[in-house]
């Protein structure tokens, strides 16, 4: 017998951000694999007899292989249990769900992908701002601020990353802040190009500094706290401060 795998979304952190139908798929789940950032309340809507295994990736902490995971998922499902694995945020957004739908497939078990409310889209609507503006912000793009080493990418598209008309996101990106600036200054964006730090958004624990990338670089620079972040910049926060 062969069970079956809900990717589920599970936003940015604030359990009412949870949509109807990953609700109903964590209350009806035997088991939970659920990443660090996808912990805390919305664990609550899982069955008490559900088995919670924390399977989450921390940049500078000692995390499960993703060859771990995957196994684990496929373990899980090939004793016919319903399985969750919860991903905050939404699941296909940096978020390893590639290597997991692969090793689902390799071993013939279904599965469905459940969206999750996007943490660019909760950061925007925390700091009371869109994401796009007619003519100065019709292109939106997503970026990651760090590599499988933890270094910044070397293969980074600067040129699309340095439109001044463009609103760009950054994942993971507060140790190499620094690193990244200095190269979209080199390829023509302004020191003074308007940003927004947006950490533990929809949390308790929620702060919104709103700055430039320059500003913001030397902010960040040495800085080790591990609080999940995004960096927004680009002409949309030039709106009043937060």
């Amino acid at each position: 017998m062969t069970g079956f795998v809900s990717f589920v979304g599970s936003g940015p952190g604030d359990p009412e951000l949870l949509t109807l139908k990953a609700v109903d798929r964590l209350q009806r789940a035997d088991a939970v694999l659920f990443d660090d950032l996808s912990s805390g309340p919305i664990l609550g809507h899982a069955r008490e007899d559900a088995d919670l295994v924390g399977v989450g990736k921390r940049a500078g902490r000692p995390s499960p292989k993703q060859e771990y995971v995957s196994k684990l998922l496929v373990d899980y499902a090939r004793t016919g249990a319903r399985v969750v694995r919860l991903k905050s945020g939404d699941s296909g957004m940096f978020g390893r769900l590639e290597e997991e739908l692969t090793a689902l497939r390799e071993a013939g078990i279904e599965f469905e992908i459940i969206p999750g409310v996007p943490s660019a889209c909760a950061a925007a609507a925390a700091a009371g701002i869109p994401l796009t503006r007619r003519l100065t912000a019709r292109r939106v793009q997503f970026v990651t601020g760090h590599d499988v080493t933890g270094k910044l990418p070397d293969n980074l598209n600067m040129a699309a990353l340095a439109d001044p008309e463009a609103t760009t996101v950054v994942f993971m990106g507060k140790r190499t802040f620094g690193q990244f600036v200095k190269l979209l200054v080199a390829h023509g964006l302004s020191a003074d190009t308007p940003a927004l730090l947006a950490e533990a958004v929809s949390t308790p624990e929620q702060l919104l500094v709103r700055s430039t990338i320059g500003d913001l670089a030397d902010r960040l620079e040495g800085q080790i706290a591990s609080t999940p972040a995004l960096i927004l910049y680009g002409p949309l926060a030039e709106f009043e401060d937060v």
